[in-house]
């Protein structure tokens, strides 16, 4: 929750409220996601970042035209409050907004609950486990977060990790040098920071290392301060990589660690990190864990039916 204080000045305020408020009040109508107060020439708002950034550029529309015209008539408000486009509308008239992407695009929790139970439980939980099938938007929606929280300067950094070896792959068998071998894991992580981050300005704080997508192997002997960590596919750590990473959470850090433990990739005999945690540090209270299911996917209708077939499959053969 964020707040602005806009200072009303150069106008007259009692021509901005209106007879009996109506000026105000249509204001406040107009923008029913946030809580808006005004005392004399000061006007106070609390709610969504954005939503507020769009109000904010309203108030300067109307103080500019009422310095213009020293009136401000009810049909020239509504004019001047007019929405100019989908992306806006969906700014002030939607809560679920985590932040405002390429392009405007609004970066929400998709779909059910669950993904919004995640947003909720992050903003009180400092260590969260959001378990559950390919496709849910799980680590999508965490990459929104951190980026959020850079952008309010709640953290210095986003880090993004992984374990680097998948599907029996074996980085040594891989061509080309070390980036080339790791970019392919990483993929899906940067894929998700283009839709939020402008290119030029991600590509700086990538060079800065504001912003790092590494292997897990890379967090070894690390202490992660003021750092918004992400550990994606966890269900492909060992008992030692797990265990590893978590003990790196440093002083004002938030980690978020995605796995889906039903598509685990390690030898048979090896035990996943990420199912071994789920019991260990269930009761936990500053611990959270969120768990999605084949109804919060948000691929394709066909891969949820997809989801749920191989889980009935799975089930027979046990």
């Amino acid at each position: 929750m964020f707040e602005i204080n806009y200072e009303l000045e150069g106008v007259d305020t009692k021509t901005f409220y209106g007879v009996q408020n109506q000026n105000f009040n249509l204001i406040k109508s107009s923008f029913p996601t946030l809580k808006i107060t005004g005392r004399d020439n000061f006007i106070f708002a609390m709610g969504n970042r954005e939503t507020l950034d769009v109000l904010k550029q309203k108030l300067d529309d109307v103080t500019a035209y009422m310095s213009k015209h020293n009136s401000l008539e009810i049909k020239n408000l509504e004019s001047l409050l007019k929405l100019k486009d989908d992306n806006e509308k969906q700014l002030v008239f939607d809560q679920d907004i985590i932040v405002k992407g390429v392009n405007g695009k609004a970066i929400k929790a998709k779909t059910t609950t669950n993904l919004k139970k995640l947003v909720k439980v992050s903003e009180t939980k400092d260590m969260v486990f959001a378990i559950g099938p390919a496709g849910t938007g799980k680590t999508y929606t965490s990459v929104a977060l951190a980026v959020r929280a850079l952008r309010d300067k709640e953290v210095k950094r986003i880090i993004l990790t992984r374990p680097a070896v998948e599907a029996g792959e074996s980085l040594g068998f891989l061509p080309g040098d070390l980036k080339e071998k790791l970019d392919p894991y990483l993929q899906p992580l940067y894929d998700a920071l283009r839709d939020m981050i402008p290119h030029e300005k991600l590509e700086g704080f990538i060079e800065k290392k504001v912003i790092e997508v590494a292997p897990l192997a890379f967090m070894r002997g690390r202490t992660l301060d003021e750092a918004f960590v992400i550990l994606d596919e966890a269900q492909n750590t060992t008992h030692s990589q797990m265990k590893m990473f978590l003990t790196r959470m440093g002083m004002n850090a938030k980690f978020i660690i995605t796995g889906d433990p039903s598509q685990v990739d390690l030898p048979p005999k090896q035990q996943s990190g990420l199912k071994e945690s789920m019991q260990i540090l269930k009761n936990i209270d500053e611990i959270g864990f969120v768990h999605l299911t084949e109804e919060d996917v948000v691929r394709h209708p066909v891969v949820k039916k997809i989801i749920v077939a191989y889980n009935n499959s799975e089930k027979k053969e046990k």
